[in-house]
């Protein structure tokens, strides 16, 4: 079997979200299927990062990253290259497919946010993903979520058989590990750095960025903590930070040592996103043994378990509060999060997307 891959998200130093997906479980994928021919379609020229003896790399220009491409990136150039390579399948990490082919197609729905939050994106990607969205999962062969609540969500807004969805939950990184006292305090003596609330992913709206910063400020009247900020903007000029930037820092991007090193230093990981079809960054941080201040709403008791500090994502005051109760409660939640976090694993999610691909061999 010939599987074509939708590699659009794996750019090289560029890894956030569904790029991350892609990496942990199309790496895993390849080793798993070793008598099956993979063929990774780019949508522009990158350092290809997955490189195995049954993986072939093409670029299709392209770049699809506004909706007129994207309709000319999967209805046109990908079905001539289905035709071309005889691709007998196709696998989507971000869930957008062909809608111009009869080649067998498996998409990943992370999740329906802009369904519930249609002001959190710009406008013209809102109208294409309110359109496509739905044609896409009635055209795929079958549909891969990251857990049961967006399973019920699609099943609900999409009137979908729930036989034609399967949960399949994310894994963590296997460099989030926890730091012992003196590493901690060596980390912050290097770094000439107090000690600090962590937040990581992109600065999207529905991240809650602003009302996240709101609360911390509040919690931080005396300029004790800081408050660092690894990620990039999603949507340039979203945010408005004015006035909640005391003792914050934006570093950018980090990845590999240097950002496991962040976690698993930092005092708690707060994620108050009031939408997610997963949340890693609530599982990375409970493998890094710090706790962790999560919104209390869609999937993410549903990762964390009993294992985190919940807190209403629209409320500053429980947000503040999440923070008091980390600092006074970090040995119990470093236990429970190194508990839950051994319930999740890339290894199994690959071999479960596997099962699902063979069906079709």
């Amino acid at each position: 079997m010939i599987i074509g891959i939708n590699a659009r998200h794996l750019i090289h130093e560029r890894l956030e979200g569904i790029g991350w997906y892609s990496y942990e479980v199309l790496q895993r994928l390849v080793n798993l299927m070793p008598n099956q021919e993979f063929i990774f379609f780019y949508d522009r020229k990158t350092p290809f990062l997955i490189k195995q003896n049954n993986v072939r790399n093409i670029v299709l220009s392209p770049p699809a990253r506004h909706p007129i491409l994207f309709k000319l990136w999967f209805n046109y150039i990908l079905p001539k290259a289905f035709n071309k390579h005889k691709i007998d399948l196709f696998f989507s990490p971000d869930g957008f497919v062909s809608l111009k082919t009869k080649t067998i197609q498996i998409g990943v729905i992370h999740d329906l946010n802009f369904e519930h939050y249609p002001e959190d994106l710009p406008e013209y990607i809102l109208k294409f993903y309110k359109k496509y969205m739905p044609l896409f999962t009635n055209k795929g062969h079958e549909i891969i979520t990251v857990s049961n609540f967006s399973k019920n969500d699609i099943v609900a807004k999409y009137n979908v058989n729930a036989k034609k969805i399967q949960v399949i939950y994310n894994g963590g990184n296997n460099i989030f590990k926890p730091f012992s006292k003196d590493k901690v305090n060596k980390f912050l003596k290097e770094k000439n750095q107090k000690p600090y609330f962590l937040y990581i992913g992109s600065l999207h709206k529905r991240k809650n960025i602003e009302r996240m910063l709101q609360s911390f400020q509040l919690f931080n009247k005396d300029s004790i903590w800081d408050f660092i900020i690894i990620g990039k903007d999603m949507w340039k000029g979203q945010l408005k930070l004015d006035g909640l930037l005391k003792n914050v820092k934006f570093l950018g991007r980090k990845s590999g040592s240097e950002l496991a090193a962040w976690m698993a230093s930092s005092t708690a990981l707060v994620y108050v996103s009031y939408f997610e079809g997963f949340g890693l960054p609530v599982l990375e941080g409970m493998m890094a043994g710090v706790p962790v201040i999560s919104g209390n709403l869609t999937s993410l008791p549903e990762v964390g378990g009993n294992a985190v500090i919940y807190v209403d994502p629209f409320n500053k005051e429980s947000i503040k509060n999440g923070m008091l109760e980390a600092i006074s409660s970090y040995s119990k939640y470093r236990k429970l999060g190194l508990e839950q976090a051994t319930r999740f694993s890339w290894d199994q999610s690959a071999k479960e997307v596997s099962k699902i691909l063979l069906k079709y061999t």
